[in-house]
């Protein structure tokens, strides 16, 4: 019986990412769910706007992170804000879409990925220090904003329509309170998009989204604090704790609104304050690197041991030979910890190893 109510959670939650399910069960307590099946994602993100989606340094890195076991990646294109609430961005043709959104769906899915596309707001240069952070007081602000950011998240899903999954929105919390408007963008997606939808919500602020009812996943980008202090590397037993309360407010809020969750971004620093501010870019100082590791670990243990978790796409990635100063999971020591908590995986017959291609 245990197996059997494992099982259907799984295939349930699974499903519902696909956007073939819409509710979540009732079956009892939560149980300890296996990983395997589960979204174990890495986003690939970029030193520049994106182009490097399109490269065969992007290539070389999805061979990469298949052989660490990776079955989900994310990329991220952006639009840039200004202060009256204008959205600007490159425009694409849909209908022709460039190699920095096509090539990735394609290669991911040559590779047997999955792969979401999860766009950004760049923040740089307005009034505001992060996405978080904007807020449109005035009625022609929001005018201004929701007709440009509906024009541009619709052209990306249009663009999009190869991929597996796709966030509407990021970190964008102290807008969600414009519920119609939110509506409106998440029906022209629904037009020009068919498959499952996400809104990656900060993790302070995901119970408060008035429209996951819309979508089919609750999007959650997990950067909570799994202790008030620390000196040395934390136990497991500690950490562990820590998720205690996460989890029981993510069960909530699934059980509220019928969908699962998902983590859209999971990351730690290489920082001795990662435990305690895991958003924070503050590298280095005592067992940084040993903090790191023991941080990642008990969230995985945190997945696995919830239901209604389907799984996570850490942060971060770059494609190539560059590789980010900060939350870096691509350091030989994140690597291999990835490799043992993912699983790598055997690549298909006929399919060339990690990092090589085939002939």
């Amino acid at each position: 019986m245990v197996q059997a109510i494992r099982a259907a959670l799984l295939v349930t939650a699974l499903l519902l990412f696909a956007g073939h399910a819409r509710a979540v069960p009732d079956v009892g307590p939560p149980t300890r769910v296996h990983q395997d099946g589960a979204v174990l994602g890495m986003t690939v993100s970029c030193p520049t706007w994106g182009w490097e989606w399109g490269s065969d340094a992007m290539v070389d890195t999805l061979h990469e992170l298949a052989g660490l076991g990776v079955n989900w990646v994310a990329i991220h294109p952006y639009a840039s804000i200004r202060d009256d609430g204008s959205v600007q961005w490159r425009e694409i043709d849909p209908a022709d879409p460039p190699d920095w959104i096509a090539r990735p769906i394609r290669e991911a899915h040559a590779l047997g990925m999955k792969i979401l596309i999860k766009p950004h707001i760049a923040y740089w240069g307005s009034g505001w220090d992060w996405r978080g952070a904007i807020t449109l007081p005035s009625a022609a602000q929001r005018t201004r904003f929701f007709t440009d950011y509906g024009r541009w998240i619709e052209q990306m899903a249009a663009a999009s329509a190869g991929a597996d999954a796709f966030a509407v929105g990021t970190e964008l919390d102290k807008l969600v309170q414009y519920e119609p408007e939110w509506r409106a963008v998440i029906k022209a997606v629904r037009g020009r998009y068919a498959g499952p939808l996400t809104y990656a919500s900060n993790w302070t602020d995901y119970d408060k989204v008035p429209f996951w009812d819309a979508l089919d996943v609750i999007g959650v980008q997990a950067y909570f604090p799994l202790m008030s202090q620390v000196d040395g590397v934390p136990t497991d037993a500690q950490l562990d704790r820590g998720w205690d309360p996460v989890l029981a407010g993510l069960r909530r809020e699934s059980k509220r609104v019928g969908k699962p969750v998902v983590f859209t971004e999971l990351g730690y620093d290489r920082s001795s304050r990662a435990a305690v501010e895991p958003w924070k870019v503050e590298p280095g100082g005592k067992d940084a690197a040993a903090i790191q590791e023991a941080c990642l670990r008990s969230a995985v243990r945190a997945i696995d041991r919830e239901p209604v978790v389907v799984g996570a796409f850490l942060w971060k990635w770059f494609p190539g030979a560059r590789q980010p100063s900060d939350f870096a999971h691509s350091t030989p020591r994140m690597r291999a910890v990835i490799a043992e908590l993912w699983g790598a995986r055997q690549a298909p017959a006929g399919q060339a190893p990690s990092g090589q291609h085939a002939p």
